[in-house]
């Protein structure tokens, strides 16, 4: 059961600003969570919601409810957010983050991060940020949103296959990444 009713999904594909309102209250926590999720930065997240939103206010009429709304509304977020990574990919393709390469520069080699003194935040968005952006939104939605295979591949509108193929390289590429910082602190 879908947290909006069909009533206010009728109205707010109307043009009633209020339904429209409540849908986005309803959801706008679960898309900032999922796009954050996807791409590391709270302002790149807050577009991703805005984005949303308004793809959801002109798509809402064609809605055919064959899915749930939130369903619905994960997929336009993720692809929003893959749409974005991919845009950030292209963009900073060849360049060097002169950050990145200052503290680099200044800081003494072979200096790595103590692990045990990150907290839980970091490492989740570390080792998210290993996976490419189909692979991260499996895991994101599987394990950070809690949905289900099925509703994964709905919400992606992918083979099932495909969700438990993308998990799968997903975790193996996160486990990896752990196997070799352990190493490397040893």
């Amino acid at each position: 059961m879908d947290i909006v009713s069909a009533e206010i999904l009728r109205r707010a594909a109307q043009g009633d600003i209020e339904a429209f309102e409540a849908i986005y209250r309803a959801y706008a926590g679960f898309v900032y969570n999922v796009a954050f999720r996807m791409v590391e930065a709270r302002e790149d997240a807050e577009e991703i919601v805005q984005e949303v939103f308004l793809i959801v206010h002109q798509k809402l009429n064609s809605f055919l409810f064959r899915s749930t709304l939130k369903t619905w509304v994960y997929r336009i977020t993720v692809n929003c957010a893959i749409n974005l990574l991919n845009k950030r990919t292209r963009d900073t393709k060849g360049r060097v983050d002169m950050d990145q390469a200052l503290e680099f520069a200044s800081s003494p080699v072979n200096v790595h991060p103590n692990i045990e003194r990150e907290d839980r935040e970091g490492k989740i968005n570390r080792l998210l940020g290993l996976l490419n952006p189909d692979e991260r939104a499996c895991m994101v939605l599987r394990n950070i949103q809690g949905l289900s295979y099925v509703e994964i591949a709905q919400s992606l509108q992918v083979n099932l296959n495909t969700v438990r193929t993308r998990l799968k390289r997903g975790r193996e590429k996160m486990l990896q990444a752990g196997k070799e910082v352990i190493t490397d602190e040893l």
